[in-house]
């Protein structure tokens, strides 16, 4: 028998609600939310769970006043607002579902408003930083790939669960056509410029990939997000990149540079499969801040104070 070393084993995960339990089957099985969604919902609503069982509390039959002490008691932890905000979210999804099947009469969270957390412009690369980027010498080991990786983010603003989906049934390098299945399992085909089909065709060739191959294969099948994310970061000091280069900096380049040149909010919206347009107007303030700068570096008269001379 092993000697006891004297660090108590950790205690067993408390077995999960059976309400909160069968909504996030709901969500993976009907609405065909990601893992890493769902992982979200499953922490939010454990964390509720967990509160309510504290305080003695049902949770199905919680009421207004008891939920604003959880997300007040929440805040006392010390979870940022956006935190909060995504706490509240999910608890507005699980008893708006309860709800609808019947199990309650009213949702405690219908009238209770997260607090507000500062808005984020995201970061972006601008067009000659973009450049440098893809650019990446294709004689060097894996460069076929990466600069068609590269290119086809930077050219169809993916995601990055997207990216790294996708077979090559999924593209149509004739037509210039990536279909890919999106959030809430909501297909999409976008564009492909012509720099990305020239380079997906060139590192296509090199493989000899058939339809059913992943494009951009990885140890064990399609490459891992992760993967991703470490060589974006190796390829961007490479190429001499001071900026914290990362997945989602392509898909808001993308994004921004698109609406900059077209002004077609709707469009960017399409492009990227947001749901509601909401989430799209971010990129309308990074428009007028290029816009700002633009402004105040061309215009005679428009430094805001005078100078000391």
């Amino acid at each position: 028998m092993p000697a006891d070393s004297g660090t108590p084993a950790p205690a067993p995960a408390a077995p999960l609600d059976t309400n909160v339990a069968a909504f996030l089957e709901h969500l993976q099985v009907e609405r065909g939310v990601s893992a890493h969604t769902l992982d979200a919902y499953r922490r939010d609503l454990t964390a509720l769970a967990q509160w309510a069982a504290a305080q003695a509390l049902d949770l199905v039959g919680l009421e207004a006043d008891s939920l604003r002490r959880f997300i007040a008691a929440e805040h006392r932890r010390g979870l940022a607002p956006k935190s909060l905000q995504r706490r509240l979210s999910a608890c507005r999804s699980f008893y708006a579902w309860l709800l609808r099947h019947g199990r309650i009469t009213a949702s405690p969270a219908a009238a209770i408003r997260a607090p507000r957390a500062p808005r984020k412009l995201p970061q972006v690369l601008d067009a000659d930083e973009v450049k440098v980027l893809v650019e990446v010498p294709t004689d060097a080991p894996l460069g076929l790939r990466d600069r068609a990786l590269l290119e086809l983010f930077y050219s169809s603003g993916l995601r990055l669960s997207e990216l790294c989906a996708l077979h090559w049934r999924d593209l149509d390098l004739d037509d210039g056509l990536v279909t890919v299945l999106g959030k809430g399992s909501r297909q999409r085909s976008v564009p492909l410029g012509s720099y990305a089909r020239a380079a997906l065709a060139e590192w296509r060739a090199s493989t000899g990939a058939g339809n059913d191959s992943p494009v951009f294969p990885g140890r064990n099948g399609p490459i891992t997000p992760r993967a991703v994310q470490y060589r974006l970061r190796q390829l961007a000091q490479r190429q001499g990149l001071t900026k914290a280069v990362h997945p989602h900096m392509l898909r808001h380049s993308f994004a921004s540079h698109i609406l900059e040149s077209s002004g077609d909010l709707r469009g960017v919206q399409e492009l990227l499969g947001h749901a509601d347009i909401a989430t799209t107007q971010i990129y309308t303030h990074l428009d007028f801040q290029h816009l700002a700068t633009v402004y105040d570096a061309a215009h005679p008269r428009a430094k805001r104070k005078p100078s000391s001379d």
